[in-house]
């Protein structure tokens, strides 16, 4: 197993990696959206959070020999699942045609109480 770390997504925030690789298998922790060079969270509304995980994902993966393409399953933790449908519109437009296995669950609450978290497993390339 290696750890990935990169600046190109947030730092760990606590006693974990941001990604691990296994195999030919990526392990992506739950991306919040925090912009990686001030940990600030970005965004209001869904739209915009989504849009810096997705960013935060891609570069994540990017580090690990990656990419969203080769995204093989999600998970997405919404604080509201009232907003599932336009954070789905966000999903797809990073993902475009590409559909992998997907769980999505409203939760209590995320860290910094953020609306959103994905974490994914993707293929290496």
């Amino acid at each position: 197993m290696k750890s990935v770390a990169t600046s190109n997504a947030p730092k760990a925030i606590g006693p974990y990696s941001q990604a691990v690789i296994t195999g030919n298998l990526v392990f992506c922790s739950g991306q919040i959206p925090l912009d990686p060079e001030t940990m600030e969270i970005v965004g209001d509304t869904i739209t915009e959070q989504t849009n810096r995980v997705f960013l935060n994902l891609a570069g994540l993966l990017e580090a690990a020999g990656s990419g969203l393409q080769h995204v093989v399953k999600t998970t997405v933790y919404l604080k509201d699942m009232s907003e599932f449908a336009a954070m789905n519109e966000e999903y797809a437009r990073h993902f475009g045609d590409h559909r992998p296995a997907r769980a999505a669950v409203e939760v209590a609450r995320l860290p910094k109480d953020v609306r959103i978290e994905i974490d994914a497993i993707a293929l290496t390339e």
